[in-house]
């Protein structure tokens, strides 16, 4: 391949945002897809986002822009996917042109609905793309902080090590420090399952728990986490590393969080359809609970905080008696 790949990033989020912002440092050019016709033009005159992470001003001559997916993934050698699981389908559904050859990363922290798969394996068995040519992007990072330039680690996991590096090298500038795994399946669920956790954590907060009880919650969820991470994917790996547990404690405590932003309304009161429209934004840990609630019926790991958390949202149990229950299950 030619040392210097063509990169797409498909999305108009925050998180496609500061990921083309950390390309942009290292990328002479590179393909941006988004949907909504308004927010390229305004990026092309402005040179800023106006819907997410407006303070990050582009060089738009780096920025080939488009509404149409199919033209982003045909410049590119990488795609790299940053958009809501649940909205994944509907987007791919548009795409004409072959992923074959291309190498696909996820920066998606979810389960695509549709399939009940991680969006690796959901490129794997819907896309027949290889896993060699699977990646995945993860934090512990929040895209508010690549805004700012606030140091930030990344993790990037692909089967293939090579492909891996060269992710890692384009995203790595004096603010990102990148890193690499080979955990591809174990790093995608642990994003995924930190989205939940950090909704149960909103609904202590907004319950009216304190700091010690959030603590004793997060060291219950990464223990939770590896067991049910262990019953997916059984490999040796670190459940205290960075992309596991640094991931689920900036997600659980950070102001920037918006998993943890739903799951204080929640526990304030507010219903599920109520808080969705106040963000105005997407919490991934909604639609991550139902799947991995409905995966968890196969695999049979002790998953409490799962278990409360899909109470409250998907059988509109009390917030307040459920978490009464849970804190006697904790320890």
């Amino acid at each position: 391949m030619d040392e210097s790949p063509k990169f797409a990033v498909i999305g108009g989020g925050s998180w496609a945002t500061a990921i083309a912002k950390m390309l942009c440092v290292n990328v002479d050019e590179i393909a941006w897809y988004m949907r909504n016709t308004y927010a390229i033009e305004h990026i092309k005159l402005q040179k800023h986002n106006p819907n997410y992470l407006s303070s990050v001003e582009f060089d738009t001559r780096k920025l080939l822009l488009t509404n149409d997916i199919n033209e982003a993934v045909s410049y590119a050698d990488y795609v790299i996917f940053a958009i809501p699981s649940a909205f994944l389908s509907d987007e791919l559904s548009k795409l004409t042109v072959s992923l074959e050859g291309k190498t696909v990363f996820s920066a998606i922290k979810g389960i695509v609905p549709e399939t009940s798969l991680i969006v690796g394996e959901h490129f794997h068995e819907m896309y027949n793309v290889p896993y060699d040519d699977i990646g995945v992007i993860t934090g512990p990072c929040h895209a508010e902080e690549v805004a700012l330039e606030r140091l930030s680690y990344l993790t990037i996991a692909c089967r293939d090590q090579k492909k891996a590096s060269l992710m890692a090298k384009n995203l790595d500038s004096y603010y990102i420090k990148a890193k690499t795994s080979d955990d591809i399946v174990g790093t995608e669920y642990a994003a995924m399952l930190k989205n939940i956790y950090a909704i149960a954590a909103g609904i202590a907060h907004g319950l009216g728990y304190g700091d010690n009880f959030l603590a004793l919650l997060m060291s219950n969820a990464i223990r939770e986490m590896k067991k049910f991470i262990r019953k997916v994917h059984k490999m040796k790996r670190n459940i205290n590393n960075s992309a596991y547990l640094g991931d689920l404690l900036v997600t659980g405590y950070s102001i920037f969080s918006r998993n943890r932003m739903f799951g204080n309304m929640i526990g304030k009161g507010y219903t599920v359809k109520s808080a969705m429209m106040e963000m105005s934004m997407v919490a991934e840990g909604y639609y991550a609970t139902k799947s991995a609630w409905q995966l968890n019926k196969e695999y049979n790991a002790k998953t409490p905080i799962i278990d409360a958390v899909y109470s409250i949202l998907y059988e509109g149990k009390d917030a307040k008696q459920v978490f009464k229950k849970l804190t006697d299950k904790l320890d």
